[in-house]
C-alpha cells in the first residue's frame, strides 16, 4: 500500500519520490494543504469504493497513517 500511495502522490502531485516515507509529514514535509488532501481521499474512497470519515482524515499526519489506515480499512 505504501508503494501504492507513493505513487499517487508524485503523479498526482508532483511530489520528489524520494521525500515520501512513511514518516513524512504530509503538510511539513511534503507540503500538501486541505485541497490536496481531500483529493488524495477522493482517489482512495473511489478506487477502493469506501467511505473515510472526516474525523479520521484528521488524524492524518504522516505518510504512515494515510497508509496504516487504509490497510486496516482494506483487511477487513
Amino acid at each position: 500500500m505504501f508503494e501504492e500511495f507513493k505513487q499517487v502522490l508524485v503523479e498526482k502531485l508532483e511530489i520528489d519520490g524520494d521525500l515520501i516515507k512513511p514518516e513524512s509529514s504530509l503538510v511539513n514535509d511534503l507540503g500538501i494543504n486541505s485541497i490536496e488532501l481531500a483529493d488524495l481521499i477522493f482517489i482512495f474512497e473511489d478506487k477502493y469504493n469506501i467511505d473515510i470519515e472526516d474525523d479520521d482524515i484528521q488524524k492524518f499526519i504522516t505518510v504512515g497513517d494515510v497508509v496504516g489506515y487504509l490497510e486496516s480499512i482494506l483487511n477487513k
